[in-house]
């Protein structure tokens, strides 16, 4: 049994069932669409107030080194392997089936989980909303199921997920031309906010900078780096892109390059106006704006945010649909989701099922601690994507001209290995059962299904 047989190197764009239609400036807007989002408007917080302190900028640039080393090592691949399914079909086509159907199946934890975060994080901006207009929900479906809250489903995560497919069901260009008018109203939103918090800044609020030391400034880079996820969704499009050898590299690394710019900038803002140990709220950005006074921007910055978390939602359902089909394509789920539909050229019943079951997660499974399993499984991927930018130098050579190409290599591709399991290890032990038990789930769908079902076993 060969569990290791490998897809030949897709060096061209053949030809797609899907329609190319995207360009540099779109993959650009999904990437920032998927990235910035909970991160910037949520998570800067309570990372400041409980894990890092005024010292949060280091953690972001920490984080952002460690995704900068593996957004280079994403654009090699794209620009040499323009292929459909992102870090599934690069893992497949160096390291072999198995190895490939992991990566896949890590990444589906990944979208799957962003999506239910997603989705419950909405809710609850919206549930907050409607209570102070006087049309709040019932306390059973404010949330997921929870008896001793008295908690059943939430029915807004619900409701929106199925929105939100029901928009990208409707053809990439369409879903992404929405994506892109919320990303530059949250763009906007962003930009109210340093430039109305600049003049309120107070330096004596960056003292002590380091309150919980380096341990603390390591600990936030584990935690902030779920806020530049999301980067990676832009290699799943290379099918529907126009010129993906050139513009899906450039998608990758300008949306995380901008991303990186706004967390820094947002979080000195942050922490200079408000004092870091009273930033550990659920909407930061909205109240370090009321913190100063200034109620009425913070009323448009907490609507604001509350539309365009939106754009996650789109970003990672598009990227999830696609890589489904390209998993289903090589046939190592069924057949079925690599239909297309014929009216938009894009994957709906993969985009459907995509959606009904982060509905169900979002609305009925209490996530908590799941949602950390996110950080541990995008690590490993990119741990893997690493390696294999070593090994696809190996096998097949360095990039021909046009192509890009990672500089010093394999010093590049270490390091990044390195720094990505160093923040794994930062990660808690429940964190990491839960990985294993998920690596282990996928190995049993391999061996049960996937591969006698698998194209390359005909």
């Amino acid at each position: 049994m060969n569990y290791f047989r490998k897809k030949p190197l897709e060096t061209s764009e053949k030809p797609s069932n899907l329609k190319r239609e995207l360009k540099t400036m779109d993959l650009i807007l999904l990437g920032l669409g998927a990235i910035v989002g909970t991160g910037i408007f949520v998570i800067t917080g309570t990372a400041a107030a409980v894990t890092a302190g005024p010292a949060l900028i280091l953690s972001f640039v920490i984080a952002a080194f460690s995704c900068i080393l593996s957004a280079l090592c994403y654009a090699e691949f794209a620009s040499r392997i323009p292929v459909s399914g992102g870090a599934y079909s690069y893992a497949y086509t160096v390291f072999g089936e198995l190895l490939g159907w992991l990566v896949g199946w890590l990444m589906i934890c990944e979208y799957l989980l962003a999506n239910a975060s997603v989705a419950s994080g909405w809710s609850g901006y919206m549930n907050g909303f409607l209570d102070g207009i006087g049309l709040g929900l019932p306390i059973a479906l404010r949330s997921s199921y929870n008896a001793e809250a008295g908690t059943y489903i939430d029915l807004i995560a619900i409701l929106i997920t199925f929105v939100v497919t029901y928009i990208v069901i409707q053809g990439a260009k369409k879903a992404l031309r929405l994506n892109n008018i919320m990303v530059i109203v949250k763009f906007a939103l962003i930009a109210l906010f340093i430039v109305v918090g600049v003049f309120y800044v107070k330096p004596e609020n960056w003292t002590p900078f380091a309150p919980f030391g380096l341990k603390g400034v390591a600990s936030g880079a584990a935690v902030v780096f779920f806020a530049f996820l999301g980067f990676d969704a832009v290699s799943t499009a290379a099918e529907e892109t126009k010129n993906p050898r050139r513009d899906v590299p450039r998608g990758i690394i300008g949306s995380l390059g901008i991303a990186t710019v706004l967390y820094i900038a947002v979080t000195l803002v942050l922490t200079g106006i408000v004092p870091y140990a009273q930033l550990n709220v659920k909407d930061p950005v909205a109240f370090a704006i009321r913190f100063i006074g200034q109620d009425f921007i913070a009323g448009i910055i907490s609507v604001g945010a509350i539309v365009t978390l939106l754009t996650v939602l789109i970003s990672m359902t598009y990227g999830l649909g696609r890589l489904i089909y390209a998993i289903g394509r090589d046939g190592l789920l069924p057949k079925k989701l690599s239909q297309v539909d014929i009216k938009t050229k894009g994957p709906k019943f993969a985009t459907q099922i995509v959606g009904v079951v982060s509905a169900v997660l979002a609305g009925i499974v209490p996530l908590n601690k799941l949602a950390e399993l996110t950080n541990i499984v995008t690590l490993m991927i990119f741990v893997i994507i690493a390696l294999g930018i070593i090994k696809l130098r190996k096998d097949f050579g360095e990039p021909t001209e046009g192509e890009f190409k990672v500089p010093f290599v394999p010093i590049f591709p270490i390091v990044s290995i390195v720094v990505c399991l160093y923040l794994m290890i930062q990660l808690s032990l429940s964190v990491w059962i839960a990985f294993v038990i998920w690596l282990v789930l996928g190995i049993l769908v391999y061996l049960s299904y996937g591969y006698k079902n698998s194209e390359l076993n005909k």
